[in-house]
Order: C-alpha cells, then sequence, then structure tokens
C-alpha cells in the first residue's frame, strides 16, 4: 500500500482533502472470496432469525423448515406490513435520536490513528457516548418504560426491521463511496474492500471513513445504537420474566449487570476504539453495519431471550464462581487494552515507561512485555472468558445458549488471523522478529 501527493485536513468540516492518492487494489481473498462474501451477506440475516426462534424455544429445533409458523421465522412481518413499518420508523427514530444526542451533548474532540499510516492525516471525532449511555439509561429507568411490551413482544419483527434497514445503509454506503467528496476529489477508499467485485466490496465496505460533515458514520454506529440497544432489549427481557414469573433470577440479573457494564466500559473507553481494526483499516461495509446494527443486540442478547422462560435457577455459590470468572475476563480485557493504548499515546508515561519494545522499520513500536510479552493477543482471552460467562448463566439444560460461546471462539480466532495478516503485510520481517519473541497468541504457553 502506497500513498503520494499530498492531504489537508479541513478544520471545519472535519474532512479530508487529497490530491493524486494511490489505494492499490484490494485482493478479494477474505471470507472466502467474492462467493463466500455474497453468501455470508445472504446467510447471516437468516442466522439471527434463526437464533431468536431458538431462544424462544429453548431447544435446537432443526425441523424448523417444516413447521406450519416457518413463514413467521424467516419473515415475521410478511403478513403485516404496517407493523413492519412501525418497527422500521421505529429503529430509525432510536438512531435519530442518538445522532441528536451525539450532535447536542457535549463531548472531547480527538484525533484518530493515521488514515492509511501517514501521521499527518488524522480525522477529528468527537467522545461523547459515555454520556449518551446515561441519558439513554437514566430516561429509560426514570420513566419507568415498559419495554418488554415493545421490544420483547414485537422482537422478531424488529430484528427483520433491523435487517432490511442494514442493507439499506450498507447500499447507500457502497453507491456513495464512488461519488466525490465535497472538494471535488476521490473519497478515501479502505484496503481490504477495494477489488473491484460489487458483491465482495459491498460485504467488506469500500469507503474507508464515511462522514457526513464530522458526522463518521463507522464510528457513531461502533459503539452506540446496537450496543445501547442490546442493553435495552435485556432490560425487556427482565421486564418480560417478571411479569410471566413475579421474580427476576438470578442468571437474569447478572447477565443484565455483565452487559450493561461491557457496554458502559467501552463507551467509557471510547476513544480506544479509534485505534482498532474496524477504524483504521476496515472499509464500513455491510459486514459492519450488519454487525454493529443488527447482529450484536439481535444476537448477543440471545442468553437473555432464552432466560426468559428457561433459567436453570442456580445456585448462589454457582453464580458467584460465574461472576469471579467475569471479574478475571474483564481485568484481563481492560488491562491489556489500557495499557497499549496508554503506551501509543504516551509512551513515557510512569505507567509504561518501564515496558520493552520492538522498534520497527516504519518507525512504530510493538511491545514485547507486560500484558503484550505474554500473548499478542491477549486481550483476546480476557473477551472470550467474559463471553463464556454470558452462556453459563444459563445452564446446561440446552446447547442452544452456548450458540454466543463458540460463535465468538471463531470471531476471535478469524480476527486475529486476520490481524495477523495485515500486520504481515504491513512489518514485513518485523513481525517475524516479533512473532519470535512473542510466540504465543491467546495463552501465554499454551497457545
Amino acid at each position: 500500500m502506497s500513498l503520494t501527493g499530498k492531504a489537508t485536513l479541513n478544520a471545519k468540516t472535519g474532512m479530508l482533502s487529497h490530491s493524486n492518492q494511490k489505494i492499490p487494489t484490494t485482493h478479494a481473498d477474505e471470507f472466502g472470496g467474492p462467493f463466500g462474501t455474497l453468501l455470508t451477506t445472504l446467510a447471516l440475516p437468516v442466522l439471527v432469525l434463526v437464533l431468536a426462534h431458538w431462544a424462544k424455544k429453548g431447544y435446537l429445533d432443526l425441523f424448523f423448515f417444516s413447521d406450519e409458523d416457518s413463514r413467521t421465522i424467516f419473515c415475521p412481518s410478511c403478513d403485516n406490513l404496517p407493523l413492519l413499518l412501525k418497527c422500521a420508523a421505529g429503529l430509525c427514530a432510536w438512531f435519530l435520536a442518538l445522532v441528536i444526542l451525539w450532535a447536542l451533548l457535549p463531548g472531547l474532540w480527538v484525533e484518530g490513528a493515521p488514515v492509511h499510516g501517514n501521521p499527518n492525516h488524522r480525522l477529528p471525532y468527537k467522545l461523547n457516548g459515555h454520556l449518551t449511555f446515561w441519558v439513554v439509561i437514566g430516561s429509560v429507568v426514570l420513566s419507568r418504560l415498559p419495554l418488554n411490551e415493545y421490544l420483547y413482544r414485537y422482537y422478531e419483527n424488529l430484528a427483520f426491521a433491523d435487517i432490511a434497514l442494514c442493507f439499506l445503509l450498507a447500499g447507500y454506503l457502497y453507491i456513495s463511496s464512488f461519488a466525490k467528496d465535497q472538494h471535488g476529489k476521490p473519497k478515501v477508499l479502505s484496503i481490504v474492500g477495494n477489488s473491484g467485485n460489487a458483491a465482495y466490496d459491498f460485504f467488506m465496505g469500500r469507503e474507508l471513513n464515511p462522514r457526513i460533515g464530522r458526522f463518521d458514520w463507522k464510528q457513531f454506529c461502533e459503539l452506540r445504537p446496537g450496543l445501547i440497544l442490546w442493553v435495552l432489549l435485556n432490560y425487556a427481557c427482565a421486564q418480560q420474566q417478571y411479569k410471566v414469573y413475579g421474580k427476576v433470577s438470578g442468571s437474569m440479573v447478572l447477565l443484565n449487570v455483565f452487559h450493561a457494564f461491557y457496554v458502559w466500559d467501552s463507551l467509557h473507553m471510547e476513544r480506544a476504539i479509534l485505534t482498532t481494526m474496524d477504524i483504521t483499516t476496515d472499509g464500513f461495509g455491510f459486514m459492519l453495519v450488519f454487525g454493529d446494527l443488527a447482529w450484536v443486540p439481535f444476537t448477543y442478547n440471545h442468553p437473555a431471550k432464552y432466560l426468559v422462560h428457561h433459567d436453570p435457577n442456580l445456585s448462589t455459590p454457582v453464580l458467584a464462581a460465574i461472576f469471579g470468572l467475569y471479574v478475571l475476563g474483564f481485568y484481563i480485557f481492560r488491562a491489556a487494552n489500557s495499557q497499549k493504548d496508554m503506551f501509543r499515546s504516551n509512551p513515557n508515561d510512569p505507567r509504561v515507561a518501564h515496558l520493552t519494545y520492538m522498534p520497527t522499520k516504519r518507525g512504530t513500536r510493538l511491545l514485547t512485555s507486560g500484558w503484550w510479552g505474554m500473548a499478542r493477543k491477549i486481550n483476546y482471552t480476557g473477551d472470550y472468558l467474559m463471553g463464556l460467562t454470558y452462556s453459563l448463566l444459563c445452564g446446561f439444560d440446552s446447547i442452544v445458549p452456548y450458540y454466543y460461546a463458540v460463535y465468538f471462539c471463531i470471531l476471535l480466532v478469524h480476527r486475529s488471523i486476520r490481524d495477523d495478516v495485515l500486520c504481515q503485510d504491513k512489518y514485513g520481517k518485523d513481525w517475524d522478529e516479533y512473532k519470535r519473541q512473542v510466540p504465543y497468541r491467546f495463552i501465554p504457553g499454551i497457545v
């Protein structure tokens, strides 16, 4: 990948003006290439609806295609178009409300990572997701909204409408990536979604940082609409459990606390997202649009939906053990990420100045001690331990709630492989030496 020419940042709009920019053509080989990405684009929405069906049933119903109500699984609003439109309007209103909060609430403006590795080209980002979270949660709690009468009752309809809206947004982003920016220059493209194959680029994301003025689509969608909706869906499930059984179980309480805390922490540490692969490397296409806005809220909520009618009634000691595992996972996840972010921001900070590192020909430094000396993806290990507790809270009566544990394992392994390939291309022989110094990927001494 090479960049030539100059770029300037418009202080008022936050848009980059480019000249003579050259982005290499992408090799369409990730996710099985064009065919694999097309298949994934079509299969993931179906999987969301099937998972919702299984969570409601409480068991792995492999014969749902033969059910008389199979049509309601795959198209829950096909016989009620007004309801589908109402659900779509509600989701659009939710998105718009969060955009308004982004615009009106105070927030810190910071510069992101260098665009395509060029230290002179950075985009500004507004950080007020943490404040947005508390405004939304506070409003819901104080108003005592019966979310179960909306989010739980129309769960499948909302999921279907959300999926449809994701296709529309991804289509808009793909088409708009071919337009010129407000300066009449070509837009900045992603190095992973510029293959020339429509199906592949639609999925991977063609434009790197689609924006309207200073509003960054990708940064906004990454942490706000889907994540906060996930918390609200969980709360609706707890309300429904209380409505039906007159109590909220220990598993449901802990699950709500775990998920809400995870989302709160993500928004509290919003700045850290600016250096992740999602922001710096991936384009904003169907993969991230669907993942952020539909997959996260309507599949990460899967254990809570299962618990409404299939609670395992775990004992207090078991709940305490699961809580301890979550705390351990969170500590590893947050400590590792904070250490890396701190070192990148200020390597002379006394808290990280003692860490050893390996200089690279690119001028960057790769940590070889501390958390990152233990394993190259030690943060993923902590993240997975937290994810595992979500399934453990559902007991062992059914394999259905363990979808998340299996999926999350596959996701993190695949993501680590993608990152390894990109870093190999980015650092060359330096990456080989780094892997020699830090040989383990997830667990020190094991793997």
